[in-house]
């Protein structure tokens, strides 16, 4: 099945974000996430952290090089507490051999069945705000290829690490908790 759908903020039901917890709360072995920005609230955080402690292997590809800088340090500071509970962030670090880099991809992937692509950002404006589309795959082959391509980015990421995480400047420690007081802004 390939099934498109779309979300709108003016009928006051989430879409988006529903699809992304239906993912995380039927996943039964792995939740593969691709997005450029990681702004949540906390029932994504508890949903997130949950499957992870659940058994659920939870990793998300985030990019190394941000096109916003300001939403880049904003999303290092959710980082600590997903590690803690248990996801695996990645952030990918080259286009080529040596070059680091920018992604933009958006989607979910789970257990081989299922596979969502479309506009949706990890963020509350894409998740509350804004007009997204996305497709929704289920049990069709195309998935195996685009968890192929999760796999291929993933060879080109460096996993971060509670350590990393907390040798952060302190410059981008306060940056990114000021910004967090304007989060649903963003």
């Amino acid at each position: 099945y390939v099934i498109p759908y779309a979300d709108s903020p003016f009928d006051h039901e989430n879409v988006g974000e529903e699809v992304y917890f239906h993912i995380l709360n039927h996943a039964k072995k792995y939740v593969h996430i691709m997005t450029p920005y990681l702004i949540l609230d906390n029932e994504m955080i508890d949903a997130l952290t949950r499957a992870a402690k659940g058994g659920i292997e939870v990793q998300i590809i985030m990019p190394h090089i941000p096109d916003k800088p300001y939403a880049f340090y904003l999303a290092k500071t959710y980082y600590e507490e997903l590690i803690a509970g248990g996801v695996e962030i990645y952030e990918y670090t080259r286009i080529y051999e040596y070059t680091p880099g920018f992604i933009h991809a958006k989607g979910y992937l789970s257990d081989d069945q299922v596979a969502v692509g479309g506009t949706i950002n990890m963020d509350y404006r894409s998740l509350y705000l804004h007009f997204e589309c996305g497709v929704f795959i289920y049990r069709n082959p195309v998935v195996r290829d685009i968890e192929k391509d999760f796999q291929e980015t993933l060879a080109k990421c460096q996993k971060m690490t509670m350590t990393e995480v907390r040798n952060r400047s302190t410059f981008v420690k306060i940056y990114g908790q000021v910004l967090r007081l304007v989060a649903p802004l963003m």
